[in-house]
């Protein structure tokens, strides 16, 4: 399972990702903030020549989100749409769902409460 991380952050994002039935899962743990977000967006979309359609983003391990991910992840929405693909959201707890709620991102990429409940949808 490939992995990217920030080795120079005591809460760096880690991120690893796989695919599954055409479906990339990408699990993240730490912080997705400024300094993360080149590492959160290449996690979810890969190389722009095989950037994928269907993406599962499992933020169970994400203690803390700011802004820019939640710009990463409407733009990575943005993105899959227009190639008939999706984005959905697992394992977000509580503080970052709250931001999810708030900011109106879960109004528009689904969340469910386990990877395997956010591939099947």
């Amino acid at each position: 399972m490939p992995e990217t991380e920030q080795a120079d952050r005591p809460h760096h994002l880690r991120a690893a990702y796989r695919t599954v039935d055409g479906v990339r899962i990408v699990t993240l743990h730490g912080e997705i903030d400024h300094d993360a977000e080149d590492t959160f967006r290449d996690a979810l979309l890969g190389t722009p020549e095989a950037a994928p359609t269907r993406i599962v983003a499992d933020l169970s391990g994400v203690s803390f989100m700011d802004s820019t991910g939640v710009n990463v992840l409407i733009a990575t929405h943005l993105l899959t749409q227009k190639a008939q693909g999706w984005v959905r959201i697992a394992g977000a707890q509580q503080p970052i769902q709250r931001i999810l709620q708030v900011t109106g991102v879960d109004a528009f990429i689904p969340c469910h409460p386990t990877t395997e409940q956010a591939v099947t949808a």
